[in-house]
């Protein structure tokens, strides 16, 4: 690997034997959560496309402070702190439409995907 990420293969074990000994519980959605907190976000392939749950139990995660051997950037990573008081409403406004806009275009992508693969399916 490139080690710009970190793999959890068995969530199960890693849940039972892993997270009690470095945490208060043994919940794998709490400690994603964490992550989330603190930045990091979950690896999604290409050809899973982030809609099919993947054949084997293997999570991968990503931080662009989290590299192999570069240890003096860790402290940069840190919980993202949001007061609800200092979020102005137009801000939310826009974030929603960004979202809205975005989820127009998966739509037409998956459109496009399907077609594409009833195109691929008849050539066949």
């Amino acid at each position: 690997q490139s080690g710009s990420s970190f793999h959890v293969f068995d969530q199960g074990q890693f849940a039972k034997e892993v997270l009690p000994k470095y945490f208060k519980h043994n919940n794998m959605a709490s400690f994603v959560r964490q992550l989330n907190m603190y930045g990091f976000r979950k690896v999604v392939h290409i050809e899973q496309g982030g809609l099919v749950k993947p054949e084997k139990d293997d999570t991968e995660f990503q931080h662009p402070y989290f590299i192999r051997g570069q240890e003096h950037l860790l402290e940069n990573i840190k919980r993202k702190v949001t007061s609800v008081s200092g979020i102005k409403h137009e801000d939310v406004k826009v974030r929603q439409d960004n979202v809205t806009k975005l989820l127009t275009d998966i739509q037409v992508m998956k459109g496009k995907q399907e077609s594409m693969d009833s195109k691929l399916v008849a050539m066949k």
